[in-house]
């Protein structure tokens, strides 16, 4: 399916072949990545469990993103609202709104689900920008704190400061 189309970008379904050229897209820009958590996405999307998106800019696979209509996990899980899970924009293609574009797709996907949207974003500095955008569209954080691998992090506790360390924001839908 096709959610956004204009001259330079293309937002659909991911497929099968996408899982590849992300993965090399992101090994490129020196992250340690493997295809598994992208064929784990596309699995999830043949399931019923997810809606899994990419962009294209100009033909390219940019970015994508995953939309869970019934989480599991996290803050709100099942409590029906819907998660987008795992949102990139791979480095060369940053800054030309593609970012937006898949953040607008993913709602209103999840808007067909559900009346609020959630996600949990990264703490450390590689994640300023998403940080940033995701207020500047109106979530706000949910009020449970920091959480570390899947669990609200104790007061006062120690923790790594890695990508397992999130906080979780919402916003309610249309």
């Amino acid at each position: 399916m096709v959610y956004y189309r204009d001259n330079s970008v293309l937002i659909r379904d991911m497929a099968q072949s996408d899982a590849q050229r992300i993965t090399e897209g992101e090994r490129a820009q020196g992250w340690d990545q493997t295809i598994e958590k992208y064929e784990m996405r596309l699995q999830h999307q043949a399931q019923g469990k997810a809606v899994a998106i990419v962009a294209e800019y100009e033909g390219e696979v940019a970015g994508y993103i995953n939309v869970y209509p019934h989480s599991e996990w996290g803050a709100f899980a099942r409590r029906g609202y819907a998660e987008i899970v795992d949102f990139g924009v791979l480095e060369k293609y940053r800054r030309k709104g593609i970012g937006s574009k898949l953040m607008d797709a993913a709602e209103k996907i999840a808007a067909a689900y559900s009346k609020v949207v959630y996600l949990g974003v990264g703490l450390h500095s590689g994640y300023g920008s998403a940080q940033r955008m995701y207020i500047k569209r109106g979530y706000i954080p949910d009020g449970t704190g920091v959480w570390y691998r899947d669990s609200v992090c104790p007061q006062y506790a120690g923790c790594c400061n890695d990508d397992d360390l999130v906080l979780y924001l919402s916003k309610p839908l249309g």
